[in-house]
């Protein structure tokens, strides 16, 4: 019988979401997580691999004599070294659409944290000061309205495409940059700009690219610099997009008004991580996908990849 792994599945199901559709095609093992140290145990006789944040580097699947696929539970294959799996004839499948509302509506949750200054307004109606103010009305700071606004949209992928609909429901003008110019019909009634151009003139930033070699780290402090001081970054792509130390700095030195970010360079979060502290910076825990309904979505197209897989007739093939 096929035996297939889950590495680390607690975070797909946390209880509320079956792994029964995927243990109706094989021997399934489910782990919630699992050490580097006890990665080859675990896989070692493992026909079928899934992971959604386990690293599986080229020194691992060198070892893995059985594997014969790996599925991702996630959009992002970064963790995989995928030209090793090619090398063995090993397919690598993601799920490369299955939180695209779910994210997009987390972007402007945290946008509007940040414009209505909801949190320091809650904390201090919690403390007391509605109670003692003289007005029926106050604020530490007016809220900023959207409309009019320009969001600047760096990749324009299904969540990138998704973000600029809201937008427009919003008010707002679009911008657009992308590794490649979008079609026209896809555009509609967004203007595509270069990366510097768009960082210069948004409003609000927001990243939705993959993570590459080359937009490793592309917003730095050059890049930062040309923000409005009016300015919002949003990042729920990767963290090692952002160059953490300078956008720290931007927000402390105010070069722009503040970041809601979902995502860090290193998850969990580090002790020491720069924006910790940072001013007017919303930080969550990585969570614009998880919605239930997103990770039901995500559990019902992993089973199809490993469905198709077995029928040999792969879908979703990054590799």
């Amino acid at each position: 019988m096929t035996q297939i792994v889950v590495l680390d599945g607690y975070t797909v199901n946390p209880g509320d979401n079956p792994w029964d559709a995927l243990a109706a095609l094989g021997n399934l093992a489910v782990y919630d997580r699992t050490p580097a140290e006890a990665l080859l145990e675990r896989a070692r006789d493992a026909d079928i691999l899934l992971t959604n944040k386990t690293p599986l580097p080229a020194s691992a699947l060198s070892q893995l004599p059985r594997l014969k696929f790996i599925s991702v539970l996630a959009t992002g294959y970064d963790l995989v070294d995928t030209r090793a799996a090619r090398a063995r004839g090993i397919p690598v499948s993601n799920v490369p659409e299955y939180a695209t509302d779910s994210v997009a509506q987390h972007v402007f949750a945290l946008l509007l944290c940040l414009t209505q200054h909801l949190k320091e307004h809650d904390a201090a109606v919690h403390a007391g000061a509605w109670i003692r103010s003289p007005d029926f009305s106050f604020w530490y700071r007016a809220p900023l309205e959207l409309a009019g606004l320009r969001m600047g949209i760096v990749g324009f992928g299904r969540i990138g495409r998704r973000v600029a609909e809201l937008s427009r429901a919003f008010g707002m003008e679009v911008l657009v940059t992308s590794r490649k110019r979008p079609a026209e019909n896809e555009l509609a009634r967004a203007r595509f700009v270069s990366l510097t151009e768009l960082f210069a003139a948004a409003d609000v930033v927001s990243l939705h690219c993959p993570l590459t070699a080359e937009t490793e780290w592309m917003v730095n402090t050059s890049i930062l610099r040309r923000m409005k001081p009016t300015a919002f970054l949003i990042n729920t792509a990767r963290g090692r997009l952002v160059d953490e130390t300078a956008l720290a700095q931007a927000l402390r030195e105010e070069w722009i008004a503040g970041a809601g970010l979902d995502v860090l360079s290193a998850e969990p979060m580090h002790p020491d991580n720069p924006l910790r502290n940072a001013r007017n910076c919303i930080i969550t825990p990585h969570i614009a996908w998880a919605s239930l309904a997103a990770r039901r979505r995500l559990m019902q197209e992993t089973v199809r990849n490993v469905r198709a897989f077995l029928s040999g007739h792969s879908i979703h093939v990054v590799n």
